[in-house]
């Protein structure tokens, strides 16, 4: 008996020694422990961070296993990982020793993909299958049931970061309209818009207005389900479930969220069976008065490669254009960020040691979008954190000498106008007009060409600054332009010695 009671006891032993690492195992006492142990740790940065962060960032964790002081937690995306270790990894091995304190090491490893149920032990955990996966899995019951929502739709989604709230973001002539929008539809109040399409050229702020929407909808309605991720995406997802034919789960999980934001909707030009998803999905969820938000570089009538029924669906709703920023918006953009950045430093880069002419310089400078403009401000800060040199106005055209030679290299519409109006004697309201005769139409051509040569600027932006004129008129102006120069000899020297004017 003894024998056989101590052999009880040692093979009890192993079993718990050998199943810590294993999550599938939920009676498992030493699992057990460790979940309450990240329980607390959990209620700890939930309250230390806010709720917020926490369910941006620590949601998506589970925890793996623990051996020899090392604990072991799952992430699904490579993204969430490099953001929690480079940001929170240390803040958490704290608290984790503060509950036990033979913890020394927290490793973050992405969650094994998905393995078939014919080559896996029984699973009765649902955290360790892919929420795409568990309603496949289980018999068949009411869609999505007592499975954390959130999280399924957060690993379809894409996560939202906490810097991109609407008290953050700065609001200017230039975006008002779809500031106003966007509030307006997070506010939950009832709008009688649906979808809401944002667009404008790069770095011009659709991604943080998009985040802003998500972030105030779940801090004032928390049981809607909103689901923010790419276009491109998107387009992964589907791939992924018609690879492992699983359709119907995917379906399921994008047709039944309230908040459907979908971003750079124009990646997906091209891709027919994407493009068809996309379609059905739409309809789901505008039939069931279910939100849509989406945004693109362009407006809807100007996305080629893009089915006429979808561009017809997606202008629908409201349309708002996010315009090239002013100086007024970037200057208070830049302060604002200033203003950040000393919060979140030790105080070597306070905004008081940023002098107003700086940003002044900055905002007047750095006009092609807001990411760029930004990034300069980064440097000059990281600058001074480094070096120990004061920050002012010849310190940052130094650090800048580049990026400033590039800007003073960029050309703008207006100026190109301006240019080609006075050389062929032609007022800038006739430029902007209708007016189809010769006299007017040729210069205005010419500036057309010159604006796609010479800018940043796509087709569709192109094409309103010239009196709101569609894509499809740049296109014709350029390659007509193009044609003459092959042709016409005068006309290739004029159009040589405006560019070199231009350039100078």
């Amino acid at each position: 008996m003894a024998d056989a009671t101590g052999k009880a006891d040692k093979d009890k032993f192993s079993d718990d020694a050998d199943l810590t690492d294993n999550q599938e195992n939920p009676k498992n006492e030493a699992m057990e422990a460790l979940n309450a142990q990240w329980h607390k740790v959990r209620s700890r940065l939930r309250a230390e961070l806010g709720e917020a962060t926490f369910n941006s960032w620590f949601k998506l964790l589970e925890v793996a296993g623990a051996q020899k002081g090392r604990v072991i937690l799952h992430v699904p995306t490579r993204f969430v990982r490099s953001w929690i270790e480079a940001h929170y990894l240390t803040r958490i091995r704290d608290h984790w020793k503060s509950e036990d304190a033979s913890i020394r090491r927290i490793d973050i490893e992405l969650k094994p993909e998905w393995v078939p149920a014919d080559k896996k032990p029984e699973v009765r955990e649902q955290k360790a299958v892919p929420p795409r996966r568990a309603a496949q899995a289980a018999a068949p019951r009411a869609p999505l049931p007592e499975m954390p929502e959130a999280s399924g739709r957060d690993d379809l989604g894409a996560p939202l970061d906490p810097r991109f709230t609407f008290e953050n973001f700065i609001v200017g002539k230039s975006n008002e309209l779809a500031h106003a929008a966007a509030h307006r539809l997070a506010e939950g109040n009832g709008v009688a818009f649906n979808p809401l399409f944002l667009y404008g050229g790069v770095g011009l702020g659709k991604t943080p207005l998009m985040h802003a929407i998500a972030w105030e909808i779940r801090r004032r309605a928390p049981e809607r389900t909103v689901l923010y991720l790419s276009a491109e995406k998107f387009m992964y997802q589907f791939i992924r479930a018609l690879r492992f034919k699983d359709t119907v789960a995917f379906k399921q999980q994008f047709r039944e969220v309230d908040v459907l934001m979908i971003d750079d909707i124009q990646f997906i030009a091209g891709k027919d069976s994407t493009q068809e998803e996309f379609f059905h999905t739409f309809n789901a969820l505008t039939d069931h008065n279910r939100q849509v938000i989406v945004s693109a570089d362009r407006s809807p009538t100007d996305l080629e490669g893009i089915e006429e029924r979808i561009r017809s669906r997606l202008g629908w709703g409201l349309v708002a254009d996010i315009h090239p920023t002013d100086y007024e918006l970037r200057l208070g953009i830049l302060q604002a960020k200033a203003e950040s950045l000393s919060r979140r430093t030790d105080g070597s880069t306070d905004a008081t040691r940023i002098p107003q002419p700086v940003l002044e310089f900055l905002a007047q400078r750095i006009i092609t979008n807001i990411r760029e403009l930004e990034g300069a401000l980064n440097r000059v800060i990281a600058y001074s954190s480094f070096v120990g040199r004061p920050i002012t106005l010849e310190m940052a055209q130094d650090v800048l000498r580049d990026l400033l030679r590039a800007s003073d290299r960029r050309v703008t519409i207006d100026e190109i106008q301006r240019r080609v109006a006075e050389y062929f004697n032609v007022k800038m309201g006739d430029m902007l007009s209708a007016r189809r005769a010769r006299s007017v139409a040729r210069p205005r051509q010419i500036a057309m060409y010159l604006s796609k040569q010479l800018t940043t600027r796509s087709l569709p932006e192109i094409g309103r600054k010239f009196g709101g004129r569609d894509h499809t008129t740049v296109i014709h102006a350029v390659r007509k332009i193009e044609q003459l120069r092959d042709e016409d000899p005068a006309l290739d020297e004029d159009v040589d010695l405006l560019r070199r004017m231009l350039e100078n």
